[in-house]
């Protein structure tokens, strides 16, 4: 179930919590109905207006299409995104044995978020390939963050300093680079479907912790991480009176 707060478009005054009237149709319900025929059409069609619109008419959500996804495409990849985010939480929460060590609990995060993608690859890589485009505004990257973030948060990462950003920003380019290796990864020959991928990814981890030490070892010193920064780039590029 996708977060309320989250939701993509505008609800009216007499809605619920779920953006229902009580007067008509349920419309999360419809929203996933329509989510799960755009998977189908967009491996052939690719995400486009035409293929939303053919798709909510075969289940018959024409008629609410604007109030469901009132920005069309956008609103439905940021649909699919939040929700495959909450799939991903949940099923940390519910690991059993749960992993212990940090850089354990990040993998099995971003493992679980692409794992979850398998049943639609191919929509999940004509999905990457339209975000990258101008068109969308750099909503692609937005939902990264959004995913980094969703990872933080339910490793109970409280940090509202420089440290909020630099671990969302250095989790979002270990998770976009993980995903873009995924979708070249056939996994011919391997032991574990995808194992060159997940190998990829705990390297990029160790980087995250590699920094993450690089940053500890300056606040004992200290030094502000995000000064000592600033201070590289103004030696890079020279200060500015």
């Amino acid at each position: 179930m996708v977060k309320n707060e989250k939701s993509g478009g505008r609800k009216s005054q007499d809605t619920d919590s779920k953006g229902n009237s009580g007067k008509g149709p349920n419309l999360e319900d419809l929203r996933h109905k329509v989510l799960a025929a755009c998977l189908e059409d967009a491996v052939f069609e690719g995400w486009t207006g035409a293929m939303l619109d053919r798709a909510a008419e075969r289940v018959g959500a024409s008629p609410f299409l604007a109030v469901l996804f009132p920005k069309g495409i956008s609103d439905v990849l940021t649909f699919w995104s939040w929700a495959e985010d909450e799939i991903m939480v949940e099923k940390y929460r519910e690991a059993d044995p749960a992993p212990t060590r940090i850089r354990d609990k990040v993998r099995f995060l971003v493992k679980s978020r692409i794992e979850a993608l398998e049943p639609h690859r191919e929509a999940a890589r004509r999905a990457s390939a339209s975000l990258a485009l101008p068109i969308y505004g750099g909503l692609g990257a937005r939902l990264i963050w959004d995913t980094s973030d969703a990872i933080w948060r339910a490793l109970g990462d409280k940090s509202t300093d420089f440290n909020f950003y630099t671990k969302r920003t250095s989790l979002s380019a270990v998770y976009l680079s993980t995903l873009g290796t995924w979708f070249t990864d056939e996994g011919d020959g391997e032991e574990e479907p995808y194992q060159k991928t997940w190998d990829f990814l705990d390297s990029r981890i160790e980087n995250i912790m590699q920094f993450e030490k690089f940053k500890a070892k300056m606040r004992d010193k200290n030094i502000s991480p995000a000064g000592f920064i600033q201070s590289l780039a103004k030696m890079r590029y020279g200060a500015r009176s």
